[in-house]
């Protein structure tokens, strides 16, 4: 109850702002149980870093992190909900384990998440697609309420009771093994890259 009416009273104060250009969808929040039970298809853990592209009012990532104990990434376009977001994860009191970045979700360096959440569109999805198979990382979880990826079959459907919407869970897969032993030598570049792009966000982020 503390946290939704810290989203009311932020999300009031900065009704007046304006996005530098029209986002690509209308901010629509998503239900606190549905959130519940799209983290859960995800199976959150403390272990993930939880990416939400067009993440609102934040409310996803900061209850990843507050109930899951996960390290949160908001992706926004408009500056008062990117506000929003860092005065409720300060209320919270979870600053330290979310960040949230005012820009563009087609233009973000995902490669860090483990879990990527979308409350997007259908067309917005089918264009984020080639960018999430080759930027995220095999085994990464990717969740979306109510639409699907394109014709991306997912791993996984369950509707949501409380607004009687599908939530779809797709994994990325596994790459093909080229080149003999050159590959570890690959993950193991990736994965230095990978803390390198996760320990800039979390020092340089202002909240």
């Amino acid at each position: 109850m503390l946290i939704r009416t810290a989203w009311l009273a932020a999300l009031a104060a900065a009704a007046l702002q304006l996005p530098a250009r029209a986002p690509d969808i209308f901010f629509v929040p998503t239900w606190q149980p549905v959130i519940y039970r799209m983290l859960e298809l995800a199976e959150v853990t403390r272990n993930d870093v939880v990416y939400d592209l067009g993440s609102g009012d934040g409310r996803i990532v900061i209850i990843a992190a507050q109930k899951y104990g996960a390290r949160g990434v908001g992706v926004e376009l408009d500056p008062k909900l990117i506000e929003v977001s860092r005065q409720v994860a300060r209320e919270a009191e979870i600053s330290e384990r979310v960040t949230f970045i005012q820009g563009d979700l087609f233009q973000a360096d995902i490669s860090a998440a483990t879990v990527v959440t979308l409350f997007l569109s259908p067309s917005v999805n089918a264009e984020l697609e080639p960018k999430l198979r080759r930027e995220l990382r095999p085994g990464t979880r990717i969740v979306s309420h109510q639409f699907a990826i394109g014709r991306w079959p997912p791993l996984k459907t369950v509707r949501a009771p409380e607004d009687k919407t599908d939530l779809f869970l797709w994994v990325i897969p596994r790459r093909e093994l080229v080149g003999g032993d050159s590959q570890p030598k690959e993950l193991q570049q990736e994965g230095q890259e990978i803390r390198r792009v996760l320990s800039k966000i979390f020092s340089e982020r202002s909240c």
